[in-house]
């Protein structure tokens, strides 16, 4: 299980990481909204290789079947390897290459809270949050706990699906003649 858990969660982890390396350069032309779905597309497809992972579980260490508690297991522990693949980038960008980027996101969102026409009393809320939070995010811990948590909940559905098609049990001999 290892090393398929291994394999696959590195692959795309690089995936992710590759995604990454290449678009952050290009923030300011490709915009914050298209960069989000530029990201999660690229978690979703990345995310494919769970089921790979899975199914190359079951096919070889599994003997052709595997249940869905253990189909979930190998699914959720590729795409945590993936996750702090990603993860690992993120610190590298955000603490040696882009260590302005909360402030340039938090640009970004009060420009668009402003535009948006919302009461002075909800902008000055929305303020003081995107003040706490550019805060807590320059503590790596922080950080790496909400970078983390990006990757993580696509990986769980993926892995929830692989496993709910990809599980089977072995069929006794009257299953098997009665189907």
């Amino acid at each position: 299980m290892k090393k398929i858990v291994w394999t696959f969660g590195l692959i795309e982890g690089a995936i992710l990481s590759a995604m990454m390396l290449l678009t952050v350069p290009f923030e300011e032309q490709i915009g914050a909204n298209r960069g989000q779905i530029i990201g999660y597309a690229t978690m979703v497809a990345a995310s494919l290789l769970i089921y790979f992972g899975v199914r190359s579980y079951r096919d070889t260490a599994g003997g052709g079947t595997v249940g869905f508690a253990r189909a979930l297991v190998v699914g959720l522990l590729i795409g945590v390897v993936a996750s702090a693949c990603y993860v690992a980038t993120w610190e590298a960008i955000y603490f040696g290459l882009r260590p302005d980027f909360a402030a340039k996101l938090q640009a970004h969102q009060i420009d668009k809270l402003k535009a948006s026409s919302a009461p002075p009393e909800e902008v000055d809320k929305r303020l003081a949050e995107m003040k706490r939070f550019a805060e807590l995010y320059q503590n790596p811990f922080v950080n790496v706990a909400i970078t983390f948590v990006e990757p993580l909940p696509v990986a769980l559905i993926v892995a929830l699906v692989s496993a709910g098609v990809l599980s089977r049990r072995r069929r006794g001999i009257e299953g098997s003649l009665s189907a």
